[in-house]
């Protein structure tokens, strides 16, 4: 059985993993990637790197500094920040792109720092983007970030793929932001939740660079952990035009003999890989789209959404999804000699792209129709500056979020689509569209696989992890059990907790009732998701204040498992583990019962990589020396620590 492209780059880039077979899907890995990127939380990553007490960073070519939120504010303290930062990567000799130059994610593709086949992190949710050019980029927290800054390392666990099929081609008005909100409202029930997407299929040649950055961006939103299209003429092309342009201005990332060795031999997925899904969707049947309120996963075609009559009464064209040159284009022709009803405001995703926009006209058609101009970066995207929702708003915006209070305030009402929609809606005052549209939507079509039989395998258990635990049972049935859950907001931001604290609030948002039903050494079954929701990490810390063994679930929000390996809190995959139990305990289950404690032991068998339970056994991916290394620890700041005194810290 061969690798899907995820898999192939993740054992290219592999420190420590498997090395006995290829890597595959479950299996926890040590990499080193190309690059990290942070922005301003720049200045939080540094704060974590001092406390390890490092004075230089490993390898002070792999990070990437690039200023793109709270631009606006120019506050003394904000600008003291950034200050900081600057400062900072003079000191260290990292690569720093100042406030103005452009959004992060954008910075990166156009500065030559994402190639094909390289694997690009950044601290930032949106890395997926990268993929666009045929890397892997995967989003890591800041914890993560200031591992790499002294290591050059991280930890990442290899997800399962699903194959996008796109087939046919788009029709003259269509974007890729309508393709992605199409696959989003089509596929909103976990098709894609912490998977990696692989788009295939002819359909993909049809696509401009600009559209593939955009559909991979927003693979975020749909809940994977990256978006990857293959590397074809449009990608070559698209990076020989960048390397000219990069060569005038002195940088030289890649040369043409790179582009050339790409262009021969692109990376690429096996023909016999495995796959989680297969979806396949026709791009001309994709009709324009419109997601929300307040969600990206609501919606419809626009013509259904057209009808309501939805005023609007602030309309945006900016973010790293939908401000580049396509998108200022695609709007500037909806609304050339014509003035908008709605508030309008826009943003390039670089000031090179604004440069050419005003080079071509475009930027003075927007600013002629009434747009308020604001600086290339992040801005009312994610609440920050001028032009926010106010109470009893509705917005019209080409970015990829619209939770609720996200552009502003809670009581406002947000909708998503493409520049061409937002623009034409700015104009009329109300949702539409240019054109007519008639009322459909792609078929939904998907086909899942069984995943490969997976033997528990015999790991070699390194001193200090232990080769089984063995505990009380309790299972809690909830999917989707959020981080407000397991530990309330009215504590998050409590600095004085105290252990004893937090393991008697914890799950109070989801049961009162957990904290006194259970004790320590109890090994916690969830369900689907488990963790889902904001990245605090005492959802995790709570838990092992509480004495909880370790966490089994059907599945975990990604940003749960890295906090709790980077606090050495172990977690397990099982998902027939969990149907199981549902089925043992329906009755409960259905009673509304949220903690149930049967009173049965279970038992986690890491040596062998089963859990047993009831007389049978479940095996799940073996955890390997890379997650038990962090456990052992005590955490990643805790294994890095070690590994820098040990002199793993050599610049190179």
């Amino acid at each position: 059985m061969g690798q899907t492209i995820a898999e192939k780059i993740a054992q290219a880039h592999m420190t420590a993993g498997p090395r006995d077979r290829e890597v595959r899907a479950g299996d926890f890995v040590t990499v080193r990637p190309k690059h990290v990127m942070t922005h301003d939380n720049t200045a939080a990553v540094m704060k974590k790197f001092r406390g390890l007490g490092i004075p230089r960073v490993h390898d002070p070519r792999q990070p990437v500094f690039a200023l793109d939120h709270d631009i606006q504010n120019v506050s003394a303290k904000n600008l003291a920040k950034y200050a900081s930062i600057e400062a900072f990567a003079r000191e260290q000799g990292i690569d720093f792109w100042p406030a103005g130059t452009g959004i992060g994610h954008q910075v990166m593709l156009e500065q030559g720092y994402v190639t094909p086949g390289s694997l690009v992190v950044a601290s930032d949710s949106h890395s997926n983007m990268y993929g666009a050019v045929g890397a892997l980029g995967t989003p890591v927290v800041r914890t993560d970030a200031a591992a790499i800054w002294a290591s050059g390392e991280t930890w990442w666990q290899v997800p399962r793929t699903v194959q996008v099929v796109l087939e046919g081609k788009l029709r003259e008005g269509v974007t890729g932001k309508d393709v992605i909100l199409a696959l989003c409202r089509l596929y909103a029930s976990g098709e894609a939740l912490n998977a990696a997407v692989e788009f295939t299929g002819p359909g993909v040649a049809e696509l401009s660079i600009d559209a593939r950055m955009t559909i991979a961006n927003m693979t975020t939103e749909w809940g994977a952990l990256t978006g990857w299209f293959p590397v074809d003429e449009r990608t070559i092309a698209w990076f020989r035009e960048r390397l000219a342009v990069l060569e005038k201005t002195g940088r030289r990332p890649f040369t043409a003999e790179d582009i050339a060795r790409w262009e021969e031999n692109p990376p690429a997925p096996d023909p016999d890989a495995h796959y989680a899904a297969r979806i396949v969707l026709d791009l001309g049947e994709v009709v324009p789209h419109v997601a929300g309120p307040d969600t990206v996963q609501a919606g419809a075609p626009l013509p259904e959404v057209a009808r309501e009559e939805i005023p609007v009464d602030r309309a945006y064209i900016l973010s790293c999804v939908n401000s580049r040159l396509e998108d200022l284009a695609a709007a500037a022709r909806v609304l050339a000699g014509k003035k908008a009803k709605a508030r309008l405001y826009v943003a390039a995703a670089s000031r090179e792209i604004q440069a050419e926009a005003e080079r071509r006209g475009i930027w003075k058609t927007l600013k002629e129709a009434g747009a308020v101009m604001l600086p290339p970066a992040c801005g009312p995207c994610i609440g920050l500056g001028v032009g926010l929702l106010e109470a009893g708003e509705v917005g019209i915006s080409a970015t990829n979020r619209n939770f609720k209070g996200r552009m502003g305030s809670r009581d406002a009402r947000c909708y998503l689509a493409s520049p061409a929609v937002v623009a034409a809606s700015a104009l009329a005052g109300r949702i539409t569209g240019p054109g007519e549209w008639e009322d459909r939507e792609p078929a939904r079509r998907i086909e899942t696989f069984e995943e490969p039989a997976r033997e528990g395998a015999k790991v070699e258990i390194l001193p200090g992890f232990p080769e089984r635990v063995l505990g009380r049972l309790v299972f809690l049935p909830q999917d989707n059990l959020n981080t407000d859950g397991i530990y309330g907001k009215d504590y998050t931001y409590r600095e004085d907790m105290t252990r004893e604290e937090m393991a008697r609030v914890v799950m109070e948002n989801y049961d009162p009732e957990f904290a006194a039903k259970t004790a320590e050494g109890d090994v916690l079954v969830g369900g689907f998701n488990f963790g889902t929701g904001s990245s605090r990490e005492q959802a995790v810390t709570a838990l092992q204040a509480k004495g909880i063994a370790l966490v089994i679930a059907a599945g975990f929000s990604q940003t749960y498992l890295r906090n709790a390996f980077n606090n050495g809190f172990a977690c397990i995959v099982q998902p027939d583990l969990v149907a199981a139990l549902r089925e043992r305990f329906a009755d409960r289950v259905a009673a509304g019962e949220r903690t149930i404690v049967p009173g049965d032991e279970i038992e986690v068998d890491f040596a062998a990589g089963v859990v047993r339970w009831d007389g049978k056994e479940w095996p799940f991916p073996a955890l390997s020396e890379v997650p038990q290394a962090l456990v052992v620890a005590g955490g990643v700041e805790n294994l890095v620590k070690q590994k820098l005194a040990a002199g793993g810290n050599q610049e190179g």
